[in-house]
């Protein structure tokens, strides 16, 4: 009788085996890396679109929401409207060095630009579409971002909404719309580039792009300051996408099938999942919801037609699905279906979300297939963005997975943690006219300071993995002198508030106890004020209980009365905290925290 074949997680030609090579530096540092070289990998992002529209040319490529059903693009036509627009450019004549600005959400259109401006060797920068559609006249913001940026044309999907916007911007840029372009004095419509006769120029100028050429601006999430320009090559996308397809080798064999709402403007969603897309001559739907009240039903409406092979997406989305997967066996039976991987990134996953997932999965799966794979990378827009991948059965939230192919991970002690510093193909060159933020960005040897700290989980197998722990910015003293990790404790609280917390920031820097102001979800908002205080004492009560120190245990928390703020930047499009800029925008709720007499709001364990 023949063997059975390996399962998925034990079989070699699906996933990369478990392996780590580390290299003790002294004092403490030490480098990890995979024993596995990076293998060759596209000249630029252009050649996979070449390839597909050749290879396999009425395959579905990309496809979006639209009256009636899904509008969507094979790989021969979006091949056709990239060239098409690419020529458009070049006949615009636009000043050389500046970039095409996106300000929009993900679409057909903005997919069609970005490639075509790839194409012909133009750089261009996706914006936050939040900068300028939840403004409220106040466009001061997005104003500054433009003024950096000095584009040579800017986009937008409609004018109604995004011509004020452009209107009186402090830029000489095109403005061009898909709609509404005639209501603006010198626009032009998106569809006057579609009808542009390609020529040999496009081929031309798509043979001088190289490894070098910078491909797009990303800006920075202001997590820990002001939004800087990153510049990402052609090189760092296509070797950060090899660095992948040697490690989740089923892509080479599996075109996977996504169902994407992350925004493009970020690097989760604009390189990690769409050059994924790219790369493998895989499908991508374009979802219009979002993990926010009422637009999840837009995502949910979605999955009862569309399939996906991979799932991406944060914490937070897969919270705001549980209840409807958990209500509605057969909606969870198409979304588990044919998935091979459930992956979170963005922010830590709370293990109470994980156990659900598990549970539901649990009850539409087949027991003689594998299991749902929950699984994890880490990365940055610095860093195109994956370095690490957990391609191995985890059991629960917190290892970030080891290095991929080609990315060296440094642990330097820093204020009783192990900072992770980073050097690959993948690492951006510097920050666009920002010498200084460059120069401190890396440190003497050349490695990227991303200000993340991790350890190994098994200081005795650098193949265990790698648990994140913590941005080191964000970390800060007791007045006792004892380090506490931000990050750690706030997954840690939200776990133990669960299903009560959406989010929290952790405080006490430079006071003698940690505190905390809480996010309540919606569902929580709802519940009389006296039961939530109850469980959110005996939920104080229950970590204190377990004995872990000062360090490890709020004492005091503030519920907050509404959600964080996306226009004022205190979550991010993603559905992340900024804790910094909350903890400044909510300074007078810090200080009621810790207030004496107590005040009356706050409960403590």
């Amino acid at each position: 009788m023949a063997a059975a074949p390996p399962r998925f997680f034990d079989d070699p030609a699906q996933l990369a085996p478990r392996r780590a090579m580390r290299q003790d530096l002294g004092g403490g540092a030490f480098l990890l890396r995979s024993p596995e070289p990076l293998q060759p990998h596209a000249r630029c992002v252009g050649e996979w679109l070449e390839r597909w529209a050749k290879q396999t040319p009425q395959a579905l490529a990309f496809a979006e929401p639209a009256a009636g059903g899904w509008a969507r693009l094979t790989w021969q036509a979006l091949r056709q409207r990239v060239g098409a627009v690419a020529q458009g450019l070049l006949d615009l004549d636009l000043p050389a060095g500046k970039p095409v600005v996106v300000l929009s959400d993900n679409s057909l259109d903005h997919l069609v630009l970005e490639l075509a401006c790839m194409h012909v060797g133009r750089v261009m920068c996706p914006v936050t579409s939040g900068y300028s559609r939840l403004a409220q006249g106040d466009y001061s913001r997005i104003h500054g971002i433009l003024a950096t940026l000095d584009p040579a044309l800017v986009y937008a999907h409609d004018a109604a909404t995004y011509a004020p916007v452009v209107a009186n911007a402090p830029i000489a840029a095109l403005a061009v719309f898909s709609h509404g372009a005639d209501t603006v004095p010198g626009a032009l419509t998106f569809d006057r580039l579609l009808a542009t006769r390609e020529t040999p120029a496009v081929a031309a100028a798509f043979a001088r792009v190289g490894p070098d050429t910078h491909a797009k601006y990303l800006l920075t999430s202001g997590s820990t300051g002001h939004p800087k320009v990153v510049i990402n090559t052609q090189r760092m996308l296509t070797a950060n996408q090899q660095m992948i397809a040697q490690t989740l080798r089923f892509l080479d064999r599996e075109k996977p099938v996504l169902l994407d709402w992350l925004p493009w403007s970020h690097t989760f969603g604009g390189n990690h999942n769409t050059f994924m897309v790219l790369r493998t001559g895989g499908t991508m739907y374009i979802d219009d919801g979002r993990p926010l009240p009422g637009l999840i039903d837009k995502t949910l409406a979605h999955l009862r037609e569309v399939q996906p092979t991979l799932h991406f997406n944060v914490p937070k989305g897969y919270d705001m699905m549980l209840p409807a997967l958990e209500a509605d066996l057969a909606l969870a039976r198409r979304f588990f279906g044919k998935l091979r991987m459930v992956f979170y990134a963005g922010a830590g996953m709370p293990q109470a979300t994980w156990q659900r997932l598990e549970a539901v999965a649990a009850k539409v799966r087949d027991v003689l297939t594998d299991p749902v794979w929950f699984t994890t990378s880490w990365g940055s827009t610095e860093t195109a963005p994956a370095n690490t991948f957990a391609h191995w059965k985890l059991d629960r939230a917190g290892v970030i997975g080891l290095p991929m192919p080609g990315c060296e991970i440094k642990f330097v002690p820093n204020g009783g943690k192990l900072e992770m510093r980073l050097r690959g193909p993948n690492i951006f060159p510097g920050y666009r006219g920002n010498e200084t933020a460059t120069r401190d960005a890396f440190d003497e040897e050349g490695y990227y300071r991303i200000g993340d700290a991790g350890y190994l989980q098994d200081q005795n197998d650098p193949a265990s993995g790698i648990v994140f722990n913590g941005r080191v910015a964000e970390d800060f003293k007791l007045t006792s002198g004892t380090w506490v990790s931000v990050g750690t404790l706030r997954l840690h609280l939200v776990t133990a508030l669960a299903p009560l917390a959406q989010d929290a920031v952790i405080t006490g820097h430079d006071r003698h106890e940690i505190g905390a102001l809480v996010f309540l979800t919606e569902a929580a908002r709802k519940l009389p004020a006296e039961e939530v205080r109850a469980q959110v004492q005996a939920a104080l009560a229950r970590i204190k209980a377990e004995g872990a120190g000062s360090a490890h245990t709020p004492t005091r928390v503030l519920l907050l009365p509404d959600a964080p703020s996306m226009a004022a930047g205190e979550i991010t499009d993603k559905g992340y905290i900024n804790q910094r800029l909350t903890l400044q925008r909510r300074a007078a709720e810090v200080e009621a925290l810790y207030a004496r007499p107590a005040d009356a709001r706050v409960i403590t364990a």
